[in-house]
This record gives structure tokens, sequence and C-alpha cells, in this order.
């Protein structure tokens, strides 16, 4: 499956609204499916019957042929969530975010040692970041110490509310871009060619096909699907090479509830130049 590369700007982008553009982004790609658990058993005298396995779904399909399926699946939802942990630029990053095909998303990003809130709705984004937050991105865009400590006085426990065509937008915006996300799971067909089925596992209980793909380097990606409903993507995760992560995909097509922090609570990016009040 192809890297995906649009998280990593999310993390610095509010620096670069403040003062210019962000730099490249980088999404980690993914890949291996954890097994679940193996269940209790119950004492023999009380043990229930074991379940008839169900049929496998990709019985006639090989793994490339179930790659291209849960592929088309995956691109056809219409909201979804991922959490998870990915690298970009040798920094880990966790994210846990519910976007929709409205462009719309909700969510929580964590990098070194800082937490931020990240809402969209009505093409309009709002990002609420914690002091550490703050000064890791800033910081990264070569912000000097003095404006940084200024600039996190004007939003300190405010959420900075960026419009369209503010710088930064259409960093933040390309987060919530949940068709352009996807899009990045076909960019590269080669990289879901050469596969192997792994043995079949189960993600959040939901049992799922584990395809497997060794690269020379070390670097190996797994990606489970769905054996249950539409062979979603449930799970990707990468090990090995230069960007290793892991994202679970979740909330296939439910309701993204976007909630518009209280205006008493925001502070307008343009707002944000010497001498203008917050």
């Amino acid at each position: 499956m192809a890297s995906h590369r649009k998280l990593r700007a999310a993390a610095v982008v509010c620096a670069a609204a403040l003062v210019g553009p962000a730099p490249a982004a980088a999404w980690a790609a993914p890949a291996p499916a954890a097994v679940a658990p193996a269940a209790v058993q119950a004492p023999a005298a009380v043990r229930a019957p074991a379940p008839t396995p169900s049929p496998d779904p990709f019985a006639d399909l090989t793994p490339d042929e179930i790659a291209e399926r849960a592929v088309t699946a995956t691109q056809s939802a219409t909201s979804l969530r991922m959490k998870g942990r990915v690298a970009a630029d040798g920094q880990p990053l966790d994210i846990d975010f519910a976007v929709n095909d409205r462009d719309e998303c909700t969510g929580v990003m964590k990098i070194d040692g800082g937490t931020a809130e990240l809402r969209r709705v009505d093409d309009i984004t709002y990002m609420k970041g914690d002091e550490a937050f703050w000064r890791v991105s800033m910081a990264s865009q070569g912000m000097p110490e003095p404006q940084i400590d200024a600039t996190i006085e004007l939003v300190k426990g405010r959420w900075l509310k960026i419009a369209p065509g503010q710088a930064g937008s259409d960093d933040l915006g390309g987060v919530c871009d949940l068709k352009g996300l996807l899009a990045d799971l076909d960019k590269d067909k080669a990289e879901r060619s050469g596969l192997v089925r792994g043995p079949d596992g189960e993600v959040d209980d939901t049992p799922v096909a584990t395809l497997v793909k060794k690269k020379t380097g070390g670097e190996t990606s797994t990606v489970s699907v769905s054996r249950e409903g539409k062979p979603y993507i449930l799970k990707m995760v990468k090990t090995g090479g230069d960007e290793p992560g892991s994202v679970m995909l979740s909330d296939y097509d439910k309701p993204v509830d976007v909630v518009v922090p209280p205006a008493d609570e925001t502070v307008d990016l343009s707002k944000l130049d010497p001498g203008q009040p917050a």
C-alpha cells in the first residue's frame, strides 16, 4: 500500500500559519495486523460447541486481488476513524481523527509531548494546542523564542481559527480531505503487488485476512482486510524502514459530529498581527 504524506503537516501547520508555509507533509505508511489474543476456554463440562468457521470470502482470490478489492471498498467510504502512531521525519506522531467526505474532521494529535485538538467544519479550521505543542510546532518553523513566547500568550487555552485562504488552511484541509487521504492507497500500484497472504486474524473482534509484503532492507508492510461485510482495510502496519507506524481504521460510514468552538474561546488568525487585539 502507498505511503501517506499529509498528517505530519498538521503537526507543524499552526506554526506555518503564523510565520509562513509549512514544509512537506509526511504520514508514515502502514502494515501488520495484530491478531486478537485467544479467548479463555471454559471448563470442558460447560464448554459451548465451537462455532462453525465462516466461509472465506477471499478463497478464490490472489493476495493482489484481495488488495485491489480492499482499496476499492475503502475508497468508497463516506467516513472513517483513523487512530495510531506513525513516524515522520524520524518523529513519532500519535493521531486519532474522524473524517468524512465533506472535508469535515475532528480529532487529536500528539507530538514531542505536546497535544493539539483539530476540528474542521464549513471550510473553517479550528486548532487548540497545549504549550508544548505550540512550542515544538513554532520552533520547527524557525520562529525565535521571544516571538514563540508572545504567540503562546495569545493562543493559550484558545482555539486558533483559520479561514479559507489564510496561511495553513490548505495543509490542514488536506488532513480532513478523506478522498485525498484514501487516494494515496492507490497512488503506487506497485506497492500492492507481489503480496503474500499471511495467517488470518482479528482486529477489534472482526475476522480479517492479512496481506504481507517484504522489501529489501528489512521493511515489512502488513494490511488487515475485513472478512465480514465490505472488505474494508482495518489495520495497516509498517515495520523497519524509515517510517514505521501502525494505523487502525474503524467507524466506517458513521456520522462525524464536529462541534464548533464557542466564539469567546477562539482567536482569529488574522488578528495575531502585532498591535491587533485577539
